[in-house]
């Protein structure tokens, strides 16, 4: 399983050489403090590389959920949607967003890697 994020504080796990798993980081949940509510996509629709999937909300703010890679989403967290701070307490595991079928693998490999998104983060 390979890891990588966007600039925008989302996560990616490509598990196999089809399927990868979204959710946000630990920054991004810090950021927002307390989730109260996600808004997962569409499972069947298919969304472009940067186009808004989702949205999350906190006790502080809302923030947009942006596709990573361009694909089709083929399964959400149901668990989220009934327990949003799952999203707090487990980002990077029991608080994962949705799955997706990669249409174009090369979009993943443009994305960062860990230490890509540590470096990130210290410019924050």
């Amino acid at each position: 399983m390979t890891t990588m994020y966007t600039a925008d504080h989302e996560w990616i796990n490509i598990e196999d050489h089809e399927a990868a798993v979204v959710g946000i980081t630990h920054h991004a949940q810090d950021a927002l403090g307390d989730v109260v509510f996600v808004e997962l996509p569409e499972v069947g629709r298919s969304y472009k590389k940067g186009e808004v999937a989702g949205v999350v909300e906190s006790v502080k703010a809302a923030a947009d959920l942006y596709m990573p890679v361009s694909g089709e989403v083929v399964a959400v967290n149901e668990d989220l949607r009934g327990d949003p701070a799952l999203a707090n307490t487990d980002p990077l595991g029991k608080g994962w967003f949705f799955t997706v079928r990669v249409a174009d693998m090369k979009e993943f490999e443009q994305l960062m890697d860990p230490p890509a998104y540590d470096a990130l983060l210290k410019t924050l």
